[in-house]
């Protein structure tokens, strides 16, 4: 079997000819979360800004002032987004109370709204996400590694909590994050160039440079292109360690040929990998967009972006060995690299509006992370880490891991809206995704390959240097219809029902496991594709459904009652020999929502909420069972959320501008799950992991004259509670419990003409908070083993922490 996602199909190309997507109506005033300031220029194929400052928002493919959408939603502007520094995920996560995440580092998240995770989550061949990811009109949802877009001339983020299956599909279960692109505007050239500085705390420097340029080139069609060059520091230090593996292993030197249990004592060092402030990070890329405005009155948008990404070292450290450090025995870096292309056609079809997207992802990760701790857990097993080579010398067993993935991502939508003004409003469309995912994951021993395996408990290597080999190919495929309509039973009373339907097929192709598990085969392997003991297929389909009643008491004063479902594809299991089914089930969520959308005093007092139960049903939870070797997927009955969130502003004098947002989320399973007295066994009761139960964010900013200088003074409080971080109650004590933190940022600048200047400090007070603990070896390795272990585990864990302090100088311009 050959990887054939290196091949672009014809098919492919010829739709790249016409296709892929981007647009979801754009600019708008000013943000939910922040005042009115100065905002990217608005397209003119953007929708207009309501009134008042607020944001005209895409969430139900429709152009709509935010404040009027039926969704508890934020959309961070143009404006919030300048003022708070965001340049990538980490950034706008923490300004989003609803969102948590697990993560390895940058390009290596897995996303959650309302606290709708099992843990565990991102396995390249686990579960599809319970969130949904969209760049414009285009999904780019991925498994364990959320499309990290550097945001530059971004006209919002928007974030939808809850189910939105209806009209944005299976991976919006939770939620949907969509990042919202400037498109090009027409009849004027126009520009920006903004340099930063900056530096972390107690690590190193760094800087970035942005430009974006909007140019006419020909009547009704303009070009609008983006580029970014962008070097962080890095601020975690891989310190020296030596450490003796026992190497213990069998043989049958005993009386009469018995078994005789010795060891091979060898001691080894990370010498070679020791460096201060290791993990730092360079990315660069950009976008080129064309707008085309035809005659008749129809809009063609092609876009295509591109990025490129390398960090070196782990961002996550060992609390055993100190403040930000580490000790890592094997290499450590990540690669990601994607190019998107993307059209959209939108136009009219007598009175009711049509619109094409489509795209074609193609996207490249390779990556290597410290795998050291497997050697230390099993070296006291006989036959675990004992290699010798031809001559019989000991090979250091420091077992390391290396991933490859060739991921693709091809979608196409057809929708139609009929006229806005109409009683009754419909939107309607048509989907299909196709996406693969062609991933080797290498667990090796360099010089395995010609190791002597006389002893060896799974026999001999795989392949080459490796003991452990995935090489598998996945490829989904999804097909939907969807309608939903709006029908204003009285002037101020409206009410919505909306219904997707689909079908999917996923399939799982290759190989995975030691030896033991493809008997039929030759091992080692002569090639990478020399065996397959997967050759798996799931296939199902369903609907989602959606009703709303919306109460427009007033202009300014909205209450709205949802009941939503959101539903997530089953799939496929590598390990046929697990204790669970070869095919893993969907699961579904069902949510009961009120909410509201109120403004006072002349709009000097916006305040939005929400209040919620979700019941999740059959959730799918990877579990690796003790032995089993391979993480695999189950069904594990139910879960349930009750939970609050709300955004509040203020403006109570000239200049100055109040926001708070937050959500409170009690998740919690409602049956019991796993086996007593085993690691994944967790009652009922047991809340679920990754997200606080409490999470906020407030801002206050004034601004006044200086002078010819328009200038600002912010202040910014960011805080969560605590967070348990797997499922299974054994499970989570392992790794451990993630602490409640609190965070402060500052900054102060101005503008003179078409000049911006600030200076800028997070995380001021340097406060360690922990967003998430985790390891690269499973639970089961370290429990297999824990009596051997002394019961500590010291090394085995790491934490993700929140950005260390980091202050910087930003300068710009706008002509």
């Amino acid at each position: 079997m050959r990887d054939t996602n290196n091949v672009v199909p014809k098919k492919v190309l010829r739709d790249l000819i016409l296709l892929t997507g981007a647009s979801a109506v754009a600019l708008f005033g000013a943000p939910v979360l922040a005042q009115t300031a100065d905002t990217a220029p608005q397209p003119a194929d953007t929708a207009p800004a309501a009134g008042s400052g607020e944001i005209v928002v895409t969430a139900q493919k429709r152009s709509e002032s935010i404040q009027h959408v039926p969704i508890s939603m934020q959309a961070l502007s143009p404006a919030v987004l300048e003022q708070h520094q965001v340049a990538s995920f980490d950034d706008y996560a923490k300004q989003l109370p609803s969102v948590s995440f697990q993560s390895f580092g940058p390009g290596q998240s897995q996303l959650f709204f309302r606290g709708i995770t099992s843990g565990g989550d991102g396995l390249a061949f686990g579960a599809l996400p319970t969130s949904g990811v969209y760049v414009d009109e285009i999904p780019v949802t991925t498994i364990g590694a959320l499309l990290d877009m550097h945001i530059y001339d971004m006209a919002r983020i928007e974030a939808l909590s809850g189910p939105q299956g209806t009209l944005f599909g299976a991976s919006s279960l939770s939620g949907t994050l969509r990042m919202i692109t400037n498109k090009p505007v027409q009849d004027k050239t126009e520009g920006s160039l903004d340099l930063t500085g900056d530096k972390y705390g107690k690590g190193n420097a760094g800087g970035t440079i942005e430009g974006m340029i909007n140019l006419p080139v020909a009547h009704g069609v303009a070009v609008r292109a983006v580029g970014f060059y962008e070097h962080l520091g890095g601020y975690i230090d891989n310190t020296p360690k030596s450490r003796t593996y026992a190497n213990v292993y069998n043989t049958s030197d005993g009386p009469e040929g018995g078994t005789v249990t010795t060891s091979d004592p060898l001691t080894v060092n990370n010498g070679k990998y020791v460096k201060n402030n290791f993990n730092d990070v360079t990315t660069y890329g950009g976008r080129v967009a064309v707008g085309i405005d035809l005659d008749n009155g129809w809009k063609i948008t092609p876009q295509l972006i591109a990025q490129h990404m390398h960090s070196n070292g782990t961002f996550l450290y060992d609390p055993a060995v100190g403040d930000l450090q580490v000790h890592d025995f094997t290499p450590d870096y990540d690669t990601d690299q994607w190019l998107q292309a993307a059209l959209t056609i939108e136009g009219k079809i007598g009175t009711w509006d049509v619109l094409y997207s489509g795209g074609y992802l193609a996207r490249k990760i390779n990556s290597a992370a410290d795998y050291s701790y497997y050697t230390v857990a099993y070296t006291n097993l006989p036959g675990y880490t004992r290699f010798t080579d031809s001559s019989g010398n000991q090979i250091d067993p420091t077992q390391q891991f290396s991933v490859s993935q060739k991921l693709s991502k091809h979608n196409e939508e057809l929708r139609i809206n009929s006229p806005a003004s109409s009683v009754v409003r419909v939107t309607a469309g048509l989907f299909f995704e196709e996406q693969k995912n062609h991933s080797i994951y290498n667990y090796a021993v360099p010089g395995a390959a010609t190791a002597n395996f006389a002893n060896y408990a799974n026999t001999v290597n795989v392949y080459g240097d490796d003991l452990f080999l995935t090489n598998a190919n996945i490829t989904d495929r999804d097909y939907a219809a969807y309608a939903q309509g709006n029908f204003d039973l009285t002037s101020h009373l409206t009410l919505t029902g909306g219904i997707r339907g689909f079908i999917y097929t996923n399939t799982l192709t290759g190989f995975s496991g030691y030896p033991s598990y493809a008997p039929q085969c030759t091992f080692p392997l002569a090639t990478l594709y020399s065996c397959s003991n997967n050759d798996k297929r799931s296939h199902g389909s369903g609907e989602t459904h959606k009703v709303n009643l919306t109460w427009q008491i007033d202009t300014d004063h909205m209450l709205y009652a949802t009941y939503s479902t959101g539903f997530r594809p089953g799939g496929n299991n590598r390990d046929k020999g697990a204790l669970v089914g070869t095919v893993y089930r969907p699961d579904t969520l069902d949510n009961f929502e009120f909410g509201w959308k109120t403004s006072w005093l002349d709009h000097k007092i916006r305040w939005n909420g929400a209040v919620y139960y979700e019941k999740w049903n059959n959730l799918q939870y990877a579990e690796q069972a003790a032995g089993a070797g391979i993480t695999n997927i189950m069904n594990v009955g139910g879960a349930r959320v009750y939970g609050i969130e709300s955004d509040l502003q203020i403006r109570p004098v000239e200049g100055l501008t109040l926001t708070a947002s937050g959500a409170y989320n009690d998740a919690a399973l409602t049956t019991n799950f796993g086996n007593f007295g085993f690691g994944n066994y967790a009652p009922t009761g047991t809340r679920l992991p990754v997200q606080p139960r409490f999470k906020a964010s407030a801002t206050a900013r004034y601004e006044m004259p200086v002078g010819s200088v328009n200038a600002f003074i912010q202040a910014s409080v960011n805080t969560q509670t605590s967070s348990s971080s797997l499922l299974g109650v054994i499970d989570d004590t392992v790794l451990g419990n993630s602490r409640g933190f609190t965070t402060a940022d500052f900054s102060i600048g101005g503008k003179t003409g078409n000049y911006t200047f600030q200076l800028f400090i997070q995380n001021a007070f340097d406060t360690r908070g922990s967003l998430s603990h985790n390891a690269q070896i499973s639970p089961a390795d370290y429990e297999n083993n824990a009596g051997l272990l002394g019961n500590s585990t010291a090394g085995y864990t790491r934490t993700l922490p929140i950005k260390p302090q980091f202050f910087g100088v930003k300068v710009g311009t706008k002509f």
